[in-house]
């Protein structure tokens, strides 16, 4: 399948929100591993809008222990959130190059404020196998990356969530979270207050992805204006991805990790993806960057027929 859809790539060789370095490299690499060519060749009008300045650790403060670079992290998310809303404006679908999570709460926030400017909301698809829902009294760490999918529904980091026009920007009723396997056992707590619809790998084992994604398509898909896609590498093996700031054993194998990309097209509801953690440094021969390349073309109707 074939698509002349405007496409926006957007890099955000953002390094802040982790504690292991390398992910400021993972636009770099995502562009080596042809995600421009690979997306035109498949139709699209593809225009590179090339990276976003984002400072790197060596050079800035940590300040707040609890948040750290939060201030930082929270600028280059501002950025992002503008060229993300300009590129609905231009009638073009975002796709985000991370650089670690936190981005998300730029580019998310973007998608649903442009949603609520058509009278609308947006579903969103968490796919990562964290949860990303710590807050700074909740988080172990410290570290940001950890806390964006908290921010896009709720109060906390108060930086992160007071990006763009309101506040929470996301129902918990149309958001999802796929393939979740390694919960701080606080966030756990945050995650089943939250009201968010959870799929775990143990439910992925038991119903099978096509199952989940049939699910979790309804529930992002149905009455909203489109559905945001921000997937986290990690949230596949690390057999297939090593390429990832913090791995975890038993992800997505590589025909699941397809299929969740392959069904959201089927859906027709795409409107950006995030496409976030790869870290070259730890990958071997770039295959976790080829894999995300892989993926989006998934994600935008390249069928096996």
């Amino acid at each position: 399948m074939t698509t002349s859809r405007l496409v926006h790539i957007l890099g955000v060789p953002l390094d802040l929100g982790g504690g292991r370095r390398g992910v400021d490299m993972g636009p770099s690499a995502l562009r080596i591993a042809g995600i421009g060519e690979r997306l035109s060749a498949m139709g699209c009008v593809v225009v590179d809008k090339g990276d976003l300045d984002a400072p790197i650790p060596e050079t800035q403060a940590e300040r707040d222990p609890r948040k750290k670079y939060v201030r930082e992290i929270a600028r280059v998310c501002q950025k992002l959130y503008q060229r993300v809303f300009d590129a609905y404006g231009e009638g073009a679908l975002p796709v985000v190059l991370g650089g670690d999570h936190s981005l998300a709460a730029g580019s998310v926030g973007a998608s649903a404020d442009f949603a609520a400017t058509r009278d609308s909301e947006i579903g969103l698809l968490w796919i990562d196998a964290h949860g990303d829902m710590n807050t700074p009294a909740s988080t172990t760490s410290g570290n940001v990356h950890g806390m964006p999918l908290a921010a896009l529904l709720g109060p906390e980091p108060a930086e992160l969530s007071k990006i763009g026009t309101r506040s929470p920007k996301v129902r918990a009723e149309k958001t999802v979270l796929i393939g979740v396997r390694n919960l701080d056992p606080s966030e756990r707590e945050q995650v089943r207050n939250s009201g968010i619809h959870v799929f775990t790998m143990k439910d992925i084992d038991r119903h099978g992805i096509a199952s989940v994604m049939e699910r979790a398509l309804t529930i992002a898909g149905n009455g909203t204006h489109g559905i945001h896609v921000s997937f986290d590498l990690d949230v596949c093996d690390p057999v297939i991805a090593p390429g990832v700031g913090t791995p975890v054993k038993g992800g997505l194998d590589y025909r699941e990790a397809h299929m969740v990309m392959e069904m959201i097209a089927d859906s027709g509801r795409l409107m950006a993806v995030d496409l976030v953690e790869v870290n070259p440094i730890l990958d071997s021969q770039n295959q976790t960057a080829t894999l995300a390349v892989e993926l989006v073309c998934s994600a935008f109707g390249q069928g096996i027929i």
